[in-house]
């Protein structure tokens, strides 16, 4: 499903960040203000293994713009360990219909792949926190709103749970 042509086909993070048509003015914040802690970048770098991160995004996505940053900043901390590629989702359907969060194609999905482009897990397309508020208590808000709150809820989070458990992943695998 996933080989090396298929994944160099990605764009780096700095193309998707000049191709994003759509919130690129968000996209471009929330990269400028997107940090990872030390200790993060320590349990990545004490894995000692090189990984591809390949993640299914696309520019409209309020998620992804909250998330792929967040990845993208990890990538450029520890860059003799991990290296990131972006697909868009709506051309890669048969990737994201694997790793579909229930029914729905939900978005970002960060894949991580080993030397071999083997897949070793997946994470998105939000922190386990906020995907039970939604699923949950979200629901009774209209669209906007609940937009609203998750927005509020990624700036107070300040990407921590994302990066907590996409490193989790890279120790597991």
């Amino acid at each position: 499903m996933i080989d090396r042509e298929r994944y160099e086909s990605g764009q780096s993070f700095p193309d998707f960040l000049d191709t994003a048509q759509k919130n690129a003015e968000l996209w471009r914040g929330v990269w400028g203000k997107s940090r990872v802690p030390a200790d993060i970048v320590q349990r990545v770098e004490a894995t000692g293994h090189q990984w591809r991160i390949l993640v299914l995004s696309e520019d409209w996505c309020g998620d992804a713009v909250n998330v792929v940053p967040l990845v993208a900043r990890l990538v450029e901390a520890c860059p003799n360990l991990l290296d990131l590629r972006l697909l868009a989702r709506d051309q890669n359907l048969d990737l994201m219909d694997a790793h579909l969060t229930g029914t729905s194609r939900s978005i970002p999905v960060v894949i991580l792949l080993d030397d071999q482009y083997r897949e070793c897990g997946w994470w998105g397309p939000r922190p386990t926190e906020l995907q039970q508020w939604v699923l949950g208590p979200g629901q009774a808000l209209p669209k906007d709103d609940r937009y609203r709150e998750t927005r509020r809820w990624y700036a107070r989070d300040g990407g921590r749970s994302t990066l907590e458990e996409i490193t989790r992943l890279l120790e597991a695998c």
